[in-house]
């Protein structure tokens, strides 16, 4: 029998398939080279070691979750799906995740060290302990020089300006750095100084931050006596120390906001009770204040009432006074068109100078009477004035009665017999009973 004969097609399809349900998803290691980046987002490229090379593709959506910039010449681990290009015929690796050379026995370690505390309880919730609400010192374990200690500051001068902060000063990165930081706890759990705890360090790559992945400086802060925040890196980064805190801060900023909540929550809370106070106290002022001025217009007392008087007869005064000055200027406006109409009709002086006598006579004769009239209703209307004064009425024998409730009683139905009343006299007052009523 004459063997099939297969398409290029078919032979590259098959060997595909072959290749892909071969090989499951690996990690391989070797050296970028020959990179290229299209237009499209993809990234082409070879990986290669000292004998061998492999083309690979990075397609944009997994390119773009890659956090370093990719470049020629790096040392990487690369997790790959075999496979082939079947309109060319190439052998390529399809990179779904890549990391640098040497992170993964990092990642590893890592993994290890978290499973082991873990199955020892190290990281279990009953252990963990609240952070205080008002907490009256704080400590900060982290390098003096470091960026994220002056970062932790500024956010407590400006939320907790009062509460003093003292800090434990250690290496962060380094060799070193894992016995610094748990010498430094073991210090600060000594003194006894502080209320809580923040271990910080900015952000960095998983070896900058090794120092909290290390089995001495988690078991010191699982150890501390003294409630332990942990603000490591930026928010994407996890270390052992995170899981072993108390509570983890996604940065060492946040690490501050968390300790010092209370704090600025409290400020909140004590400006909007200052508001409340003061408002409150403003509307009882200003009720009080219109209380005052209603009651003040419904009193009237008697005093009020003789001022009242006194105001009219003052009023009266002044328009007597006026007609007086009227009824003169029109006496001596007529007195001057007489004198006018005299010198026209040139009257003859001596025949004149009887009746000229006898008309100021009769002129200073009406005056006179006519003050005399005004001056007479003037002193009548004073002592009518002084008739109407209550404090007179009272001093010629007469009472002013009030019942228990104060009321001015005008009415004997007003009053009931056994009642008790008020009498004013004009000198004095005594209490009564109301014995009988007609």
């Amino acid at each position: 029998m004459q063997p099939s004969v297969l398409s290029i097609t078919e032979l590259n399809r098959r060997a595909r398939q072959l290749l892909e349900e071969g090989f499951p998803l690996m990690w391989v290691s070797g050296e970028v080279s020959n990179l290229t980046r299209a237009a499209s987002g993809h990234a082409y490229f070879s990986l290669k070691d000292d004998a061998a090379q492999a083309r690979c593709v990075m397609f944009r959506s997994r390119a773009q979750l890659l956090p370093w910039r990719l470049e020629n010449g790096q040392q990487v681990e690369a997790q790959v799906r075999v496979s082939l290009y079947e309109p060319r015929g190439d052998f390529q690796l399809t990179v779904d995740g890549m990391r640098r050379a040497g992170l993964g026995q990092l990642f590893e370690a890592f993994s290890r060290l978290k499973v082991k505390l873990e199955q020892e309880g190290l990281f279990a919730a009953e252990r963990k302990r609240e952070l205080p609400r008002y907490p009256r010192c704080i400590g900060i374990i982290s390098s003096p020089q470091a960026a994220a200690l002056r970062d932790i500051l500024t956010a407590l001068a400006r939320r907790a300006p009062h509460v003093p902060v003292i800090i434990y000063p250690t290496l962060v990165q380094g060799e070193l750095a894992a016995a610094g930081i748990a010498n430094a706890l073991t210090i600060a759990n000594a003194r006894r100084e502080c209320d809580v705890l923040i271990v910080a360090r900015g952000g960095g790559s998983i070896e900058d931050l090794w120092a909290f992945n290390e089995e001495l400086s988690a078991r010191a802060i699982a150890e501390s006596t003294i409630p332990v925040i942990s603000g490591v890196g930026h928010e994407t980064d996890f270390t052992i120390a995170d899981f072993a805190a108390d509570l983890r801060a996604a940065t060492p900023t946040a690490a501050a906001e968390l300790v010092s909540h209370g704090w600025f929550q409290a400020q909140g809370e004590v400006q909007q009770l200052q508001d409340q106070l003061q408002s409150l106290m403003q509307q009882q002022l200003e009720s009080r204040m219109q209380a005052l001025d209603l009651l003040s217009h419904r009193l009237i007392s008697p005093q009020q009432r003789l001022q009242h008087a006194h105001q009219q007869l003052l009023l009266l005064q002044e328009r007597m006074r006026n007609g007086i000055h009227t009824a003169q200027r029109i006496r001596r406006q007529g007195i001057g068109q007489q004198q006018f109409a005299l010198q026209r009709a040139r009257p003859q002086l001596a025949a004149r100078q009887g009746q000229l006598q006898l008309l100021a006579h009769t002129l200073g004769h009406n005056l006179r009477q006519r003050l005399q009239t005004l001056q007479g209703a003037c002193d009548r209307l004073g002592p009518a004035l002084l008739h109407l004064n209550p404090e007179a009425t009272l001093a010629r024998g007469y009472s002013i009665v009030r019942d228990a409730q104060g009321r001015i009683v005008n009415d004997s139905r007003q009053l009931q017999i056994g009642e008790h009343v008020q009498l004013r006299f004009g000198q004095g007052s005594a209490s009564g009973r109301i014995e009988d009523i007609e």
